[in-house]
């Protein structure tokens, strides 16, 4: 089986290398690893071309943002799965990709996620939050949970199937394209309860509070775009689901 995993980038140059590092040292070997540059004007396609033999597939090409970046990796993709890993942030461990392509191959899962640990910008082994997660029930989605989007891979069929990306949900993309799969189309979906990735803190969507209630309104469009019972309910329980995060 193989796993596709997409990094998108835009002057990325900070800590590009060490994400790749960790991609580099995973000890599956059926890995697919597609890098999307946005056209970076920093030394980010220096560090890309440092690992050039080992990248299967680069472009660099002007985007629509993020999203747009990601569709562009995933319809690149040739895996049976696809996963993202954000320029940012790394792998915890070097069996991640091995784990998850060994629970897809013992199952007929649809999609598979884990735990995430939030860490400090500059300083990644100090823990800032814990996203641990839990096993799959349609309904918690109408009470405001959500898996983790970087440790969300998919069948690639689903995709193809399904749809990518929809660039109309700015910051909520992810949120959105989750909720289409698991909720509006009952995409079986499968938790393993092990910290997938290490997320540096300080996300486009969380910068001020005008632009988190720009991304509150993109996960209400999201919620009622596919079906979700409680869209209000929902949306105001989203946010304090993650103070337990701190705990």
């Amino acid at each position: 089986m193989k796993i596709s995993l997409v990094t998108v980038t835009y002057n990325a140059e900070e800590f590009l290398e060490r994400c790749i590092n960790s991609v580099m040292c995973q000890t599956y070997s059926e890995l697919e690893y597609i890098i999307i540059d946005g056209k970076s004007s920093d030394c980010t396609l220096n560090i890309i071309n440092k690992f050039q033999n080992k990248i299967d597939q680069v472009i660099t090409e002007a985007d629509l943002g993020i999203y747009d970046a990601m569709n562009k990796g995933i319809k690149m993709a040739t895996g049976d799965v696809v996963g993202i890993l954000n320029a940012d942030d790394f792998f915890a461990t070097e069996d991640v990709v091995q784990i998850i392509a060994n629970s897809f191959k013992n199952s007929k899962t649809d999609i598979i996620y884990g735990d995430l640990n939030y860490v400090e910008r500059y300083n990644t082994d100090k823990i800032v939050r814990k996203w641990v997660s839990k096993e799959y029930h349609k309904k918690a989605l109408n009470w405001g949970w959500m898996p983790a989007h970087p440790t969300f891979y998919a069948r690639r069929e689903l995709f193809e199937k399904l749809g990518y990306y929809n660039l109309n949900y700015g910051t909520a993309a992810d949120y959105e394209l989750m909720l289409r799969f698991m909720y509006k189309f009952n995409c079986t979906a499968t938790y393993i309860k092990k910290v997938f990735v290490n997320m540096r803190v300080g996300g486009v969507s969380n910068i001020t509070l005008k632009s988190r209630i720009k991304a509150s309104l993109k996960d209400l469009k999201a919620m009622k775009a596919n079906g979700v019972e409680f869209p209000l309910i929902a949306l105001c329980l989203k946010p304090i689901r993650k103070i337990v995060q701190f705990v």
